[in-house]
């Protein structure tokens, strides 16, 4: 993608990016877990060893952790704008996608665990790009997708009987679950939640407030 046009997107997006994760972002009340079949984790991690981590910079500078729903608009408006900024900051910032798929998103967790069973043929980023870039042919949807995501595992050339394994095996159900129960540990209550290093963010409400917050941190 040019720069002219990855710009062009960028700008598009921001009004989304502030409709999307003010107004229709699905909220977890600090009383409970939001009708998630989990709870908080006693010792909650931003990253841990099996987290998928989308750069991996040697001399990493400073961490940025996305707990998301692939279903979810905002994360959707803010796709765009975490891909410029590890084009720009891939080789000094660690990024890392979590998972957080939302109570009311009817997709939103088989759409993470599609993710995952990519990610077992070391498909993660491709999948993850993919559900993200088709968002609005499947996302807000009351008709289940498997058959949807099971085209998009066909076109990235996996083994689609091992997809189909891994998305039925409820260690894939555990590890996304693993993730929504650091999410809630470390406080998110919504999608998207940004961590940078260690601690919750207020999401950045365009990619000048996400760049600006990360020079600063990085000239600390």
């Amino acid at each position: 993608m040019n720069k002219l046009k990855r710009n062009l997107i960028v700008t598009t997006v921001i009004a989304a990016v502030l409709a999307a994760v003010l107004g229709t972002a699905l909220l977890v009340s600090p009383e409970d877990s939001g009708g998630m079949d989990v709870q908080p984790a006693a010792e909650a991690q931003p990253v841990r060893a099996d987290s998928h981590r989308l750069t991996d910079p040697k001399k990493s500078e400073l961490t940025v952790v996305e707990f998301l729903d692939f279903e979810c608009e905002g994360c959707g408006a803010m796709y765009p704008v975490v891909e410029r900024l590890r084009e720009e900051y891939g080789d000094r910032v660690t990024f890392v996608a979590r998972y957080f798929p939302m109570p009311g998103h009817r997709n939103g967790e088989l759409a993470a665990r599609a993710a995952e069973a990519a990610a077992r043929q070391g498909k993660f980023e491709e999948m993850y790009t993919k559900l993200f870039t088709t968002q609005q042919e499947w996302g807000e949807s009351q008709d289940w997708k498997e058959d949807v995501f099971r085209g998009y595992a066909r076109q990235l050339g996996l083994d689609l009987g091992a997809f189909d394994a891994a998305l039925a095996d409820p260690d894939t159900a555990g590890r996304v679950q693993a993730d929504q129960r650091d999410g809630l540990g470390l406080g998110a209550r919504g999608t998207p939640t940004f961590v940078v290093d260690g601690a919750v963010i207020p999401t950045p409400a365009s990619y000048a407030d996400f760049k600006a917050l990360i020079e600063e941190r990085l000239t600390d």
